[in-house]
């Protein structure tokens, strides 16, 4: 059973991020709005309750997620300023991604003093 919950997680996460993309193909304004859904975070915490039914754990995921997602809303405002300032899509991915880690370190830590 464990194996096919799995398997079921995968496929679901898959097709989210295949049909996003295509949708971004053709309506970017849509599939931003898709992409910008908590859907991930959704149905991990559904399968989490399935699961374990522990929820404290749930509650306490939850809480991290809201402040995890902070330091990744930067990702989206440096990636297009790297890319208007000419630094191209690689270089600007690879730019945004470095800051955005530090950020994501920076609130980690944060929140293991807070807990």
């Amino acid at each position: 059973m464990e194996t096919l919950q799995f398997v079921i997680k995968i496929a679901v996460s898959a097709i989210l991020v295949a049909v996003i993309s295509e949708i971004a193909k053709r309506h970017s304004l849509f599939a931003a709005v898709t992409a910008s859904l908590p859907i991930i975070s959704i149905l991990v915490l559904i399968f989490l309750y399935i699961e374990t039914k522990d929820l404290a754990r749930i509650s306490q995921f939850s809480h991290q997620i809201f402040w995890l997602v902070l330091p990744s809303l930067a990702f989206f405002l440096l990636l297009p300023i790297f890319i208007k300032s000419g630094s191209g899509f690689w270089a600007g991915m690879g730019a945004a991604s470095v800051l955005t880690a530090t950020l994501y370190f920076g609130v980690v830590h944060l929140i293991k003093i807070m807990n």
